[in-house]
């Protein structure tokens, strides 16, 4: 077989093993995933006549669902791959990332299961929690299929660019635990940008704050696509910050699997 069939091989066993355990052992996924959807339903029902009436001077409930649910979607992302970086270190401490290492199985398999795994697991939670937010009221009906293609190629970049970053994270911590909490800014980034009020209704001094993170330029242009809003720059805005943490945490993730165990 040649490098790359082997590569294939391997990388397509190391997925099922991970899928394996995702189906398994749901309980994390399943915690992770209630954090949007508890947002999504205490924003809309609780704060969403006020919200609504803050951000566009009225439209009630129904704008403020329309309004929020791109934010909550690129959170549920955040919030998928913290669970990555917890299974990537759980196998650290383990020490199968160190068996894997003797073993005669292509060396980036190891590290491309977890990411592909991830990335689908994210798409499905994503799903899931659109189905809730359709469920509640959200329509998005100016949205063409080329719009809803380009979103989900948006939804699914965001995935990778994150799990990336992630399984960096979960190399680089000491137990599982240290690795939540070091995951925990991709949960908390999208509560700091422009997923519940616009950046124009928040102090001056936090707006560059907001502004100028990865997951702001993402929600605009993903609200664009949904609900025809100004896209502007964020759309070129968002890819390039996508392919900059994905190039950033394959090599941060690639060079500490490489690295010698202490």
């Amino acid at each position: 077989m040649s490098s790359f069939s082997l590569a294939v091989r391997d990388s397509s066993t190391m997925l099922r093993r991970n899928l394996l355990h995702a189906r398994r052992y749901p309980s994390l996924t399943l915690n992770l995933l209630l954090t949007p959807v508890m947002l999504l339903l205490l924003f809309v029902y609780i704060f969403g006549d006020a919200m609504s009436a803050g951000i566009s001077g009225g439209g009630g409930r129904a704008a403020y669902i329309a309004y929020i649910v791109p934010g909550i979607l690129m959170m549920t992302i955040g919030s998928t791959v913290v669970g990555t970086a917890v299974s990537v270190s759980t196998d650290m401490n383990e020490g199968i990332i160190a068996r894997f290492r003797t073993m005669a199985i292509h060396r980036g398999s190891v590290l491309f299961g977890h990411v592909v795994g991830s990335v689908l697991q994210a798409i499905m939670s994503v799903v899931l929690v659109g189905a809730v937010a359709a469920a509640i009221g959200f329509r998005s009906t100016d949205a063409t299929v080329l719009e809803w293609l380009a979103a989900f190629g948006l939804l699914a970049l965001v995935a990778l660019a994150f799990t990336w970053i992630a399984v960096g994270m979960g190399m680089g911590s000491p137990n599982a635990e240290a690795a939540s909490n070091n995951a925990m800014p991709l949960i908390l980034l999208p509560l700091i940008s422009s997923a519940f009020v616009p950046l124009d209704a928040m102090p001056g001094w936090f707006q560059p704050i907001a502004e100028y993170q990865p997951f702001t330029p993402a929600i605009e242009t993903l609200r664009g696509l949904l609900l025809g809003t100004e896209i502007g720059n964020n759309g070129w805005i968002s890819v390039a910050w996508c392919l900059g943490l994905t190039v950033l945490g394959y090599f941060w993730s690639r060079a500490q699997f490489n690295r010698d165990p202490k």
